[in-house]
């Protein structure tokens, strides 16, 4: 359940009437640090990226399809994009724990393929090549 909106010190997210809000919904709001804009930087690079990957490719025409086209994109930016920040996993998976199984797995694959190059490199490096084969009997 969420219950601690995450903001910066703007002038909407410290007005009475949002603190009153808050309150009123049993909340409780974190800000980030006055004039320290860093603190807030995953929010910022999710506004970036909202906008880059979903509100202009969309360009919605009605807060009714913004509320559509931002909601459907959330699911996806949750629950089935991949974030490099956290290891190339979903928030989702890294919240409820998956991102341990999905990483070994991973790591498996990227070895059984390394195995299998290193086994190819070394057939390939011990047969000669048809040419030099046709030159030898040739």
């Amino acid at each position: 359940m969420f219950t601690a909106p995450f903001s910066d010190n703007g002038p909407q997210f410290v007005a009475n009437d949002f603190k009153a809000f808050i309150r009123e919904s049993g909340m409780t709001h974190v800000r980030t640090s006055p004039y320290y804009p860093q603190s807030n930087g995953k929010l910022e690079r999710f506004h970036g990226s909202l906008k880059r990957e979903c509100i202009r490719p969309q360009t919605p025409l009605s807060l009714e399809d913004a509320q559509r086209v931002v909601g459907k994109y959330v699911e996806h930016y949750n629950t089935r994009r991949l974030h490099s920040a956290i290891d190339y996993v979903t928030p989702q998976d890294r919240l409820e724990g998956r991102h341990v199984q999905i990483l070994a797995e991973r790591d498996q694959k990227l070895e059984a393929a390394r195995e299998r190059r290193r086994t190819t490199h070394q057939k390939q490096s011990f047969q000669p090549s048809q040419k030099m084969a046709e030159k030898a009997n040739g």
